[in-house]
């Protein structure tokens, strides 16, 4: 089962990457009209990297702490999509960046929490 998450992993994290450094994508979900459009993806960045956190963690072998395990693996994750998008010409400046990769970490460690609660509950079914 783990290979399948693995694959599910991979794949979800390779659409997200996409996502994340497509223009387009950005266009689309930061209409200049709507004046929250940066708060709005910060939160669905969470939510994206929490599908990457819980697919990851599905995917990984048991861990002593797997919310920090799928925090730190999403905030580096984060980081890449961030070099990218700087090698891409955008210039958001290093404090959002530390904002992004932070937003990374807390949907990871989100993602974990959601996975170990899942597991925990089919365990006592």
């Amino acid at each position: 089962m783990r290979r399948l998450w693995a694959a599910a992993a991979l794949a979800v994290a390779a659409v997200l990457f996409w996502a994340a450094t497509s223009d387009a994508v950005y266009d689309l979900t930061s209409p200049p009209e709507f004046s929250w459009h940066v708060l709005a993806r910060k939160a669905y960045s969470i939510v994206a990297f929490a599908v990457i956190g819980f697919t990851a963690d599905k995917a990984l072998e048991p861990s002593a702490r797997p919310a920090l395990r799928a925090a730190v693996l999403v905030a580096l994750y984060s980081a890449a999509i961030e070099v990218v998008q700087f090698l891409d010409g955008s210039r958001e400046g290093l404090i959002w960046n530390a904002v992004d990769v932070l937003c990374g970490a807390a949907g990871g460690w989100l993602g974990a929490l959601v996975s170990r609660r899942s597991r925990e509950r089919r365990a006592t079914r």
